[in-house]
């Protein structure tokens, strides 16, 4: 329902805050950690370059947290229902885009932990906490990992892309008032 008085939605086909505060802290994480893989991945080995693998991972390791996290206060929070005036090809891929990216931010962190752990590389979470192999070591299997997390993160970019994407032509476009529902700070 859309207010008289603001034009934008009530509060009841508002996301929570708690939902609002995990999607742009994960959106804030992605616009860190794309570019940093990128840039780090093509670095001579040096102190640097070991550096921002430990960020990266750090990173990584807290996206997968958050995710997991996300999903489990989705399942027991309803999102606010999508506009019947919604086109119902627009709804069904909306659904498909929001599974995709749930299922993408837990399997790329965890093929990154994968990978180093085949790589016989440690993962350490903010420099305190070592976590445990996921396997043992397998340079081949490294060597995949490293390829399907590379291509999983390109099929992230993809999907932000798409995401953000429509949540603008709703914007600007099409003029509703659906990307209101995750901006905080609007009552």
């Amino acid at each position: 329902m859309i207010s008289e008085t603001t034009g934008l939605p009530d509060m009841t086909t508002r996301y929570t805050r708690t939902a609002m505060t995990l999607h742009w802290l994960m959106a804030l994480l992605i616009l860190v950690v794309f570019p940093l893989g990128l840039y780090m991945h093509d670095l001579k080995l040096s102190p640097l370059k070991l550096e921002l693998y430990s960020y990266h991972k750090w990173t990584g390791i807290s996206l997968l947290l958050l995710a997991a996290f996300r999903i489990l206060w989705r399942s027991a929070h309803t999102p606010p229902p999508l506009p019947a005036t919604l086109p119902h090809w627009q709804q069904l891929a909306s659904g498909a885009v929001h599974a995709l990216l749930y299922l993408l931010l837990l399997t790329i962190p965890m093929t990154g932990w994968l990978m180093s752990s085949a790589r016989g590389i440690t993962t350490v979470w903010f420099g305190l906490l070592p976590l445990p192999d996921l396997i043992g070591r397998d340079k081949a299997l490294g060597q995949l990992l490293g390829a399907v997390h590379e291509n999983l993160n390109y099929a992230l970019l993809l999907l932000v892309l798409v995401h953000t994407g429509a949540a603008l032509k709703h914007r600007y476009i099409d003029k509703d008032q659906l990307l209101s529902r995750m901006l905080p700070g609007r009552k």
